[in-house]
């Protein structure tokens, strides 16, 4: 049976089926009119396509919820322009290209343990844990006194990722990211 879901329970990664494909809801906003009813403004990935694109809905519009079986697997190596998966049951590899990862890649460090998304047999994409250690590659240097926390520095991590780090953090120091919102959380653990 089918999970129907309305847009007061929508949430970033939500998949719902809508315009006969499959879409991921990526950004959302609830919006109040004066007379009228709440319209809710989205931003939507296309599952299959890639392309991204805003829509409103009336609040309380109903969809059928996507719901993804989940299998274990884990990142081993890039080769060309795909990256290769171990499936953690069978030991099968697995290489999925750049297009199914999405913005998944820049988390992306060697024997990193993922959820692979699959529908109907067919991989959708990737579930990642909440945070990952990323190594920082370049960042400015630290000076004295730069240890209040302000508005921090843009530090490029080891996948190319640009996160926004504090002051005191420096060049080869590895930190941990939030894979949800791409945000620096702390320093890793030695």
């Amino acid at each position: 049976m089918a999970q129907v879901v309305d847009t007061s329970k929508f949430y970033v990664g939500l998949k719902i089926r809508w315009q006969d494909g499959m879409w991921e809801i990526v950004d959302y906003q609830h919006h109040k009119m004066g007379r009228g009813g709440a319209v809710v403004k989205t931003k939507l990935r296309n599952i299959d396509t890639g392309s991204i694109v805003e829509n409103g809905f009336r609040a309380g519009e109903r969809f059928e919820r996507i719901v993804f079986e989940e299998k274990p697997a884990q990142y081993i190596y890039k080769e060309g322009d795909s990256y290769v998966f171990m499936d953690m049951e069978t030991y099968d590899h697995i290489s999925l290209p750049a297009e199914v990862l999405g913005s998944a890649l820049h988390y992306l460090i060697d024997n990193l343990e993922v959820r692979l998304d699959l529908f109907e047999g067919r991989i959708m994409g990737i579930e990642l844990p909440n945070s990952v250690t990323l190594k920082i590659a370049e960042t400015a240097p630290a000076f004295k006194g730069d240890t209040v926390s302000g508005s921090g520095k843009p530090a490029t991590m080891e996948t190319g990722l640009v996160v926004n780090v504090p002051m005191f953090v420096e060049s080869g120091e590895s930190v941990v990211v939030d894979t949800r919102t791409g945000e620096y959380i702390e320093r890793a653990k030695k």
